[in-house]
């Protein structure tokens, strides 16, 4: 595939992820603070989100198993995954966080258990997606290409 074909289907590739909900304009101002000075600025901060997202996932799993169950603290970390899916633009996640608080505010096991099972199910998606996108600008880079806009 040339150059021209790999810029064209990553433009295509990222304006699917906004058609479809994955992404919001959050992410445009996140991409628009990358310069030449920081060239790897998007995928460090998404690497961060990847990482505190999946320790505040299990850590929601493992709450949800105990006995007596601590609903102020639960909804403090799905807080805290809704303000960074919010930063980086994930729309899903950050609509489903606004759904699962409202469970653990009324502190239904059952609905958040679904939240829970929606929100891993969104965030893997996410993750793949972004992954995806993140190799295909790096081959273009590899060609001695630009990221177009």
């Amino acid at each position: 595939m040339d150059l021209v074909q790999l810029q064209r289907q990553l433009v295509d590739y990222r304006t699917s992820l906004y058609h479809e909900g994955f992404l919001d304009e959050q992410f445009t101002q996140l991409q628009s603070l990358q310069d030449e000075n920081n060239p790897d600025f998007v995928v460090e901060v998404v690497s961060l989100f990847f990482e505190d997202s999946e320790r505040l996932l299990n850590e929601l799993s493992k709450a949800l198993e105990q006995q007596i169950i601590d609903f102020k603290r639960m909804d403090g970390q799905v807080h805290q995954l809704k303000g960074s899916s919010s930063s980086i633009g994930a729309h899903r996640v950050q609509k489903l966080c606004i759904v699962f608080r409202n469970y653990c505010e009324a502190q239904n096991v059952e609905g958040c258990l679904k939240c829970l099972q929606q929100v891993k199910h969104e965030y893997g998606i996410i993750k793949t997606k972004l992954e995806s996108m993140f190799q295909l600008e790096q081959q273009i880079l590899n060609a001695g290409g630009s990221i177009p806009v």
